[in-house]
């Protein structure tokens, strides 16, 4: 199997409301946080506002990792990296934060 065989293509999704609609601490910690999302593999990021209520917004990363490796969605959890980075979020947003992962079909 080839290296481009072994790789898959997905997609996560960050919701979570701000306090205020003001993103720009919220997207200071995106960009700082590049280095960490390239983890992922070939990673694209864009954060998404509501229109109609601009306090509610959405993270989407798409990316390209090796299978075996998104596979193991227990040993991404636990990696000291993701802990921090969660962990952060968690202190920003201190309401619910909603993570979903799709792949195409």
């Amino acid at each position: 199997m080839s290296n481009e065989e072994a790789k898959v293509r997905r997609t996560l999704q960050l919701r979570f409301t701000l306090p205020t609609s003001d993103s720009t601490q919220l997207i200071a910690m995106i960009k700082a946080a590049t280095p960490f999302y390239q983890m992922f593999g070939k990673a694209e990021v864009r954060l998404l506002q509501n229109v109609d209520d601009q306090m509610k917004f959405v993270q989407e990363i798409e990316y390209e990792a090796q299978e075996d490796w998104e596979l193991s969605r227990q040993r991404i959890a636990s990696d000291p990296r993701m802990q921090v980075y969660l962990q952060t979020w968690r202190n920003l947003f201190p309401g619910a934060l909603e993570i979903d992962v799709f792949q195409e079909v």
